[in-house]
């Protein structure tokens, strides 16, 4: 069974996909223009902030005479004086 398309169906069914391929590409275009545009506003929010790191060293002294007093230091150590 041959089954002929006339001349005026395919061209209407071209012409369609034209249309869908060019609105694909549009689409495609567009969301990589988004898609640059959020990493450079993401890279424009993170250049904001300043890494700061400062470090602080505190000494405590006791005058117990009960054998020494345990201070934590702050680094997770503890010192025992005495």
């Amino acid at each position: 069974m041959d089954k002929d398309v006339s001349y005026v169906a395919f061209e209407s069914v071209c012409a369609r996909f034209e249309r869908t391929i060019k609105r694909l590409w549009i689409l495609v275009i567009l969301l990589t223009v988004m898609l640059v545009g959020t990493n450079c506003a993401w890279l424009y929010y993170e250049s904001q902030f300043e890494t700061v790191e400062s470090t602080t060293e505190e000494t405590y002294t006791s005058d117990a005479t009960d054998g020494g007093v345990a201070i934590a230091n702050g680094d997770g150590e503890v010192e025992y004086n005495g």
